[in-house]
């Protein structure tokens, strides 16, 4: 008797585990989709105000919701929203990112697109990230990439990461770059760790 209620105890617990590990899921996505309606009720307003066309796109990527102004039916979305070196998309982020603290009371990291900017540039980025790998496996000689924002450096980060290689991000803002070192460079776990938690905090 004592042994079959031990039995059951202990296979109840993974179960009891497991729901509360999708329930958790199920808060946060819905926590980030409340973050994706409150930031496209922001962007429609503004647009609205400043007579300007686009459609709003809401989606979740990873632990982020994901925003984007895209072309709507009734004209293209200004190209001017995105500005030179997207310092005008980035501020966007922010005041956006802001309005959705403002009603919700927790910090966002959504990310804002405009326009298809940053998938392009994520693109570009992942070949940048691909040709660095390539040439710091063939010299095993570290090499610093161009200056880069926060959005882009974490994509390079990604990337040599999962190539088996090392980063880390050197520099000042704006002027911030990443630097990719050879796998068996002394200090990698430490510099890997150090570079992801750097570039989260920072976006």
């Amino acid at each position: 008797m004592s042994e079959s209620m031990t039995a059951g105890t202990g296979s109840e617990e993974p179960v009891e585990n497991a729901t509360k590990t999708a329930e958790k899921r199920s808060g946060r996505r819905a926590a980030l989709e409340r973050e994706g309606e409150v930031a496209a009720d922001f962007l429609e307003t503004l647009l609205d105000i400043a007579d300007l066309d686009g459609d709003i796109d809401l989606d979740i990527d990873g632990d982020r919701a994901a925003v984007a102004i895209v072309d709507s039916d009734e004209g293209r979305v200004p190209r001017r929203l995105v500005g030179q070196d997207a310092k005008v998309l980035e501020a966007l982020q922010e005041l956006t990112r802001l309005a959705v603290q403002s009603a919700t009371g927790d910090r966002s990291r959504l990310m804002l697109d405009v326009a298809g900017h940053r998938a392009a540039r994520r693109t570009a980025l992942v070949e940048i990230a691909a040709d660095a790998i390539a040439r710091v496996r063939e010299s095993g000689a570290a090499e610093e990439l161009e200056a880069m924002t926060a959005f882009e450096r974490k994509v390079v980060h990604d990337e040599v990461l999962a190539a088996g290689l090392v980063s880390d991000s050197s520099g000042q803002e704006p002027n911030r770059y990443v630097v990719v070192h050879p796998a068996d460079e002394s200090g990698a776990d430490t510099d890997r760790a150090a570079s992801s938690a750097s570039e989260q905090s920072q976006d």
